[in-house]
């Protein structure tokens, strides 16, 4: 059975312009150990489906429909005082900002101190050593000292990894990485990606990593799920989706992936930009962007449904598009990409 088990999540804003679909029917499984990478164009709707998970949108103007089965409990049913002993102890989420996430009045070492009291009754002294001891597992120097010290004497790097070792001090099942690397140079990008595939393993954590940037899917995701205006449009196995995508819009995103090529070639933007979720499109929502849409893309959406063929069983597309069709068109961009690489 999977550690988290998503059925037909739909997320929706109430807003004086009218409801916004922000997650519109999405379903995904995460299993214990193993990474789920959501990716996508911002507002696509990758963060809010986590926000929904952990119960964190404002109840006053949000619509919730679906299931977030966890440990046979429906986190979108249970008691708001029960979700509040899973959040942070059984699931942790890693924010995209650091610096507005960690308190700038309290010091390091008292934030993470009451990450553990919060949810284990022990002393002072027993969470300060486990502080101590999860600084040091993120790689933070003179971690003793450094519990002293406030959020604005780390750096950018060190900020994050310290929202890492809060996020883990009480061994959670699941961990939830919301853009982890955004504003980090690509050096700390590469710590940061390092330390947590560590992390999980010495921890045997699963983990969902929202982010918009291939490169870093590549460096650390088992399955991934490909996201379109608020809806699932691929998903699969790491291998799938990078070397077997069926997706016009995936066939979008790694088009566009900067690569080193001859000199003067231009980068390979996908068209136009993403419709607004007030009013969605009819149909396949991406068809307005594609460039094989025909007749059937308009009026009908199209089905998630396993493509088969040479992929794994969990491999699935929502495509109109004839299933050979795709395949072929998959291996000329794959073809493409390759002899791309070789000049």
């Amino acid at each position: 059975m999977p550690l988290l088990d998503v059925k037909d999540l739909k997320t929706y804003f109430r807003t004086d312009d009218g409801i916004v679909h922000a997650v519109d029917g999405v379903s995904f499984s995460v299993e214990k150990g193993k990474t789920l990478a959501i990716v996508g164009e911002s507002g696509c709707g990758k963060s809010v489906t986590c926000m929904t998970i952990m119960g964190l949108n404002a109840k006053r103007n949000t619509i919730t429909e679906g299931q977030a089965i966890f440990k046979d409990r429906d986190l979108l049913k249970i008691d708001p005082d029960e979700l509040r002993k899973i959040r942070g102890n059984e699931i942790s989420m890693i924010f995209q900002d650091p610096m507005t996430s960690l308190n700038p009045v309290y010091t390091i070492g008292a934030q993470l101190r009451e990450a553990v009291q919060l949810h284990e009754n022990v002393s002072k002294q027993v969470a300060n050593s486990r502080s101590v001891e999860m600084l040091k597992a993120v790689a933070i120097p003179r971690a003793e000292t450094r519990m002293d010290d406030y959020p604005h004497q780390f750096s950018g790097g060190m900020r994050q990894r310290v929202m890492i070792a809060m996020a883990l001090v009480n061994n959670p099942d699941l961990l939830i990485a919301d853009e982890p690397t955004t504003a980090l140079d690509v050096t700390t990008q590469a710590q940061i990606l390092k330390l947590m595939n560590q992390l999980q393993r010495d921890f045997g954590s699963a983990i969902i990593l929202v982010t918009h940037d291939l490169g870093v899917v590549a460096e650390t995701a088992d399955d991934v799920m490909v996201m379109y205006a608020a809806k699932a449009v691929e998903k699969g196995g790491y291998e799938d989706i990078f070397y077997r995508p069926e997706h016009p819009y995936t066939w979008g995103l790694l088009g566009s992936l900067p690569r080193l090529v001859a000199e003067g070639a231009d980068l390979k933007p996908i068209p136009g930009t993403p419709p607004s979720l007030l009013q969605p499109p009819s149909g396949c929502r991406f068809h307005l962007r594609c460039t094989y849409a025909f007749s059937p893309c308009v009026p009908d959406v199209p089905e998630l449904l396993p493509v088969g063929g040479e992929s794994a069983s969990d491999h699935a597309v929502a495509c109109h598009l004839e299933p050979e069709f795709r395949r072929r068109e998959s291996h000329d961009l794959l073809h493409e990409v390759m002899a791309e690489q070789q000049v």
